[in-house]
């Protein structure tokens, strides 16, 4: 079985309904994509910091550049579980999110996926520093892989 690329990683159960799958009967890669937004707010929130908090704080994590690896198929009522981590920040401005969505039943990698997130001021779209509360509660939750550096 295969393992996770990064270590404990922050993961969503999901599974492929009917309205997933595409003309060539398998789950449609626009899915995976949701999947990884799904993921990263729920991750996101579990780290204590909402959309109701980006919005007080007139600052978000935005997607600068994604990045999808599709290695195999998923079909109809497979279960799958999607991982996701916080893999770099520099603590100002940037940070790296990763994704990776495995098949329960045998531990295959189907998708790998990674966001190059910049802060953003939300009222004028430009690049800002991250506030505080951002750095608090992301800062802790990046991992590194064993044998790297922090």
């Amino acid at each position: 079985m295969t393992e996770w690329d990064w270590p404990a990683p922050f993961t969503l159960a999901l599974s492929p309904a009917a309205g997933h799958i595409d003309g060539l009967g398998h789950t449609n890669n626009a899915v995976y994509v949701q999947w990884c937004e799904q993921a990263g707010w729920a991750h996101s929130e579990a780290l204590g910091l909402t959309l109701d908090d980006y919005r007080r704080l007139d600052r978000a994590m935005a997607i600068r550049e994604g990045h999808y690896d599709y290695l195999l198929p998923s079909f109809e009522g497979e279960a799958l579980v999607l991982g996701t981590w916080l893999t770099a920040s520099d603590g100002r401005l940037t940070m790296e999110r990763r994704f990776q969505l495995r098949r329960v039943s045998d531990g295959a990698t189907l998708v790998r996926g990674r966001w190059q997130l910049v802060c953003i001021e939300i009222s004028s779209g430009r690049p800002k520093r991250m506030p505080v509360e951002f750095v608090q509660g992301y800062e802790a939750a990046v991992v590194s892989r064993p044998g790297q550096p922090g």
